[in-house]
């Protein structure tokens, strides 16, 4: 079970960091698309990439992991409702909603 949990740590970390780092005119697109401010954007990026890294070292400190988890799920389900209110198509929730159940997951497994 260690070794899942860690598999989606990694999952989660990795592609948030790839998503915020390499892919960020896309970011740029949809935070356009929601109606939020280039403020808003920032604040979720720097923040989403701190959880990520976090995520990323509970491989080794697992300490780190639980609250990390908790907060990128709560991105996760604010990135659904933006979704769902730009009508965006069913296959551009995809990506979240994984990410979201992922995140219940690791947060469920690491309760002490």
């Amino acid at each position: 079970m260690e070794t899942i949990i860690k598999v989606a740590q990694l999952v989660v970390g990795i592609s948030v960091l790839f998503v915020w780092v390499f892919r960020f005119d896309n970011v740029v697109k949809e935070f356009k698309q929601f109606g939020l401010s280039d403020l808003m954007r920032s604040i979720v990026g720097a923040s989403k990439i701190a959880l990520a890294t976090l995520l990323i070292a509970g491989i080794w400190y697992p300490s780190f992991v639980q609250i990390p988890s908790i907060l990128m799920g709560i991105f996760m389900i604010s990135a659904q409702y933006f979704h769902f209110k730009a009508n965006n198509p069913f296959i551009k929730r995809i990506p979240s909603a994984i990410f979201l159940i992922l995140c219940a997951f690791i947060a469920y497994t690491t309760i002490n």
